[in-house]
């Protein structure tokens, strides 16, 4: 039963706000502090060190940008969810159901070949309200675009 604020208008992206801001700030800080300690260290340092280290703060910047990727990403074709490492292309009949439980991390979506698929770009670690509202508002798309999906497939 879909809720009572109107369906978002697409395309809509979900995404945690809050932790992405903050996760993208502490990789460009952690690039520029790793370079600068590589151009200020003493002379006695070699030049493999040197180069050592920014690798080390690129491979922590790295982590960070991969850690600010998740997203939630809906259209009128379907849904893109990304993930740390994957992304998934699912058309809305794919989707069975919208769960966002008490103690979740982060929405997990049924899928009509009986899996589940985590979908971190939603996600309460942002604001609790901010990701049952995005939730609702997933769900209610599911219903409406699964429904009207259907018949086609049928």
């Amino acid at each position: 039963m879909p809720g009572t604020d109107p369906l978002p208008t697409l395309p809509v992206t979900w995404l945690p706000r809050r932790t992405r801001a903050v996760l993208l700030t502490a990789s460009g800080l952690l690039a520029t502090v790793f370079v600068v300690m590589a151009l200020v260290l003493p002379a006695s340092w070699q030049l493999n060190d040197r180069v050592m280290l920014v690798l080390l703060g690129l491979v922590f910047s790295g982590v960070g940008l991969m850690l600010a990727r998740p997203r939630v990403a809906a259209d009128a074709d379907g849904v893109l969810v990304v993930n740390l490492v994957r992304s998934r292309r699912l058309h809305w009949a794919e989707v069975v159901r919208v769960n966002l439980k008490e103690g979740d991390p982060w929405v997990t979506l049924d899928l009509s070949d009986g899996t589940s698929l985590a979908a971190m770009g939603i996600q309460p670690s942002g604001g609790r309200d901010q990701a049952v509202r995005a939730a609702l508002q997933l769900r209610d798309l599911v219903e409406a675009r699964g429904a009207a999906s259907e018949p086609a497939n049928a």
